[in-house]
This record gives structure tokens, C-alpha cells and sequence, in this order.
């Protein structure tokens, strides 16, 4: 469809605000314009659903509740607080990001988009996000949310898994924009979480449903148009539970592939322990474009000279579980330390 600026497209944007006004979700980022605070929930939740995610969110900020705690923590604590919300890549960059701002900035958090995008792991989403809220930046902070309410208002069927879908609907949220950007970005998160849903939309509560095209035409499942599917790679991944007297071994993983910087079990074994396999367990495990089919070898070792020569020879860490809760480790290997007991009995 042709955009022209046409002025009474801005009456939409009026209408949000005034719902949001009334309907705000109360969270705890809503009562401050710290853009530390605003920067890191706007990374938490990039992942995670709110009432999922609010708990993480509140005990990250009360361990590092400023930048310069956050760039002075070492990173094994911070992937410690992020357990639980996954990705933990975005442990790592915002880390590097508050060590970033300390350097470069001089502990200051950038006030301009184009400063804050060069923070490390900060996309455009999150960047206008902390531009608009706290710095009253006048650009959309467009996510999943934007594409799938202004497809339906407009009923716009570009696709959003084109490459240049960002800017198109950033051209588009423009047409509707008011002068409180960031309140308005934040109304938009609020309606197409709660309202304006994937499926199974609450047309009639949407403060926006007498404006938008998609619903009066009864096409609103049709949007948005999303053709482009990424297919999923089969990875498998082999690992040993090598164990003995209640104590078990293992290493961190390096900064590449998969789960960087998390921990996990000895990916390989001597030959000398093979005859200690007493069993092996199948879990399989799914992120976003990977289907992981992982072997788990649990290997109870009986001598204690073949142990220390294998701790030895390749310097793993030994642990129990109760050491293990003070280290992040992938959910399917958690998973396995946390039954630990049973595994120990019975596999």
C-alpha cells in the first residue's frame, strides 16, 4: 500500500496513549527513566514473557543495581543471575556493554540512538526503546509487537521476515506517531502482548479496533504475513557424567557456538574410563533454530587413581551439587544435576 502522511492517521497514535494512560501495566521499570534499569529489563524481556521474567529482573538489578557494579562483577556471577532466563549470550554482551559504557563513556549512559547502538548487543529495538523512554528520542522501538499491530490496522501485507521489514514499518509507525514517543512505544508492548495477540486477539477490548482495517474487513488472522521460515538443524552433542563419591567433573565452555561461557560435563573421557559407563541417556532439546539431540553417558568411576589422572590430565573442575548451584550450566545438563541422586541410583 502507498504511505503518505496523511494527518488523521495521528488521531490512532492519541487514542493508544490515552488508553495506556489507563490500562499501564504496573512494573516496577515503569516508575523510573534510569536508562541502565530501562536498558537492562528492555534485555530481559527480549526473550521472555513479563510475569516469566519480572522476578530475574528485579534480583539482577538489586545484585548490580548501576552500570559501574555491573562492569566491575566477574562474568561467571553474571551468568549466575541470569540463570534461568536462557540466551545467555545476552549475559555476556550486556556485561561487556556496562564495561563499554565505563570505558568509553565515562560510567555516563549514552543519550543519543545512534551512541547507544554501539553498545555491545543493543539492535535498533532496544536502542530507540532507551532513546524514547529516557531521553524523549522520537523514533519506534519496532518489535514483533509493531509489526503485528500496524499489519492489522493496516491491513499491510509486507513480510515481516523480509529484510527490509524494520524500516518499512518504522515508516509506517511514523504516520501514526504522537509527540510522547515513549509512552507510546511502551503502549505498543502493552497492546500487543495482552490485546493485540498472535492468536486469539481480545478484538473487542482493543482501544483501536473502530481504526483498523484487518478487523472491519474480518481478515485480522491473516496478519501479519510472515513467509520466510528458518529451518531448524539437527545437532547432536555427546556428554560425560563422570562421577565418584558424590563429587563430579566439569569444565566452561569457551566464547564460540552454543551456550557460550556456561558450564557443562566432559565432552570426551580417556579410554580408561569407558568400562565405568554403567548408562546413557537420550534428552532432546530445542533453541530457536536448533533441534539438539543430546547423549548424557553416566560414568561412575571406582578407582581413585584413574579419577585423579583424569582430572589431572585435562583440569576439570571437580563439584557437587551443591557447588554446581553457584554456576550457570545449559537447562538440559541442569536438569541432570538436579536428579543427580536418582541418576546416580538407577540409570
Amino acid at each position: 500500500m502507498e504511505k503518505t502522511a496523511t494527518p488523521t492517521f495521528k488521531h490512532i497514535g492519541s487514542k493508544l496513549l490515552n488508553w495506556y494512560q489507563k490500562n499501564a501495566r504496573d512494573l516496577p521499570f515503569r516508575q523510573t527513566k534510569d536508562p541502565y534499569k530501562i536498558w537492562i529489563c528492555e534485555i530481559v524481556f527480549q526473550q521472555t514473557r513479563i510475569n516469566q521474567g519480572l522476578n530475574h529482573y528485579n534480583n539482577f538489578i538489586k545484585r548490580f543495581p548501576d552500570v559501574k557494579t555491573l562492569a566491575e562483577a566477574e562474568e561467571n556471577e553474571v551468568l549466575l543471575y541470569w540463570k534461568g532466563l536462557g540466551y545467555y549470550s545476552r549475559a555476556i554482551n550486556i556485561h561487556r556493554a556496562a564495561q563499554q559504557i565505563m570505558n568509553d563513556y565515562h560510567g555516563t549512559f549514552p543519550h543519543e540512538y545512534e551512541e547507544i547502538l554501539k553498545l555491545k548487543g543493543v539492535g535498533k529495538y532496544t536502542a530507540a526503546a532507551v532513546s524514547s523512554i529516557c531521553f524523549d528520542g522520537k523514533i519506534p522501538a519496532v518489535d514483533g509487537n509493531f509489526y503485528r499491530v500496524l499489519s492489522r490496522i493496516f491491513a499491510d501485507d509486507f513480510d515481516i521476515s523480509n529484510s527490509r521489514a524494520f524500516n518499512y514499518f518504522s515508516e509506517l509507525a511514523h504516520l501514526i506517531l504522537p509527540d510522547n514517543v515513549g509512552d507510546f512505544n511502551q503502549a505498543m508492548m502493552d497492546l500487543g502482548s495482552e490485546i493485540c495477540k498472535p492468536k486469539n486477539p481480545l478484538c473487542g477490548e482493543c482501544p483501536l479496533h473502530e481504526d483498523c482495517l484487518a478487523f472491519s474487513l474480518n481478515k485480522i488472522s491473516e496478519f501479519p504475513v510472515k513467509t520466510k521460515k528458518v529451518k531448524a538443524e539437527d545437532l547432536s552433542l555427546k556428554y560425560y557424567f563422570v562421577h565418584r563419591n558424590g563429587k563430579f567433573l566439569i569444565q566452561q565452555r569457551k566464547d564460540d557456538f552454543i551456550w557460550k561461557k556456561l558450564f557443562e560435563f566432559p565432552p570426551v573421557i580417556s579410554d580408561e574410563l569407558i568400562s565405568f559407563i554403567k548408562s546413557v541417556k537420550t534428552v532432546n532439546h530445542k533453541l530457536t533454530h536448533k533441534n539438539l539431540s543430546i547423549e548424557i553417558f553416566n560414568v561412575e568411576v571406582d578407582s581413585e587413581d584413574i579419577w585423579k589422572d583424569f582430572i589431572a590430565e585435562n583440569n576439570f573442575i571437580v563439584t557437587d551439587v551443591e557447588g554446581s548451584h553457584e554456576r550457570s550450566f545449559p537447562k538440559p545438563l541442569e536438569n541432570y544435576i538436579q536428579n543427580y541422586d536418582t541418576a546416580y541410583r538407577i540409570l
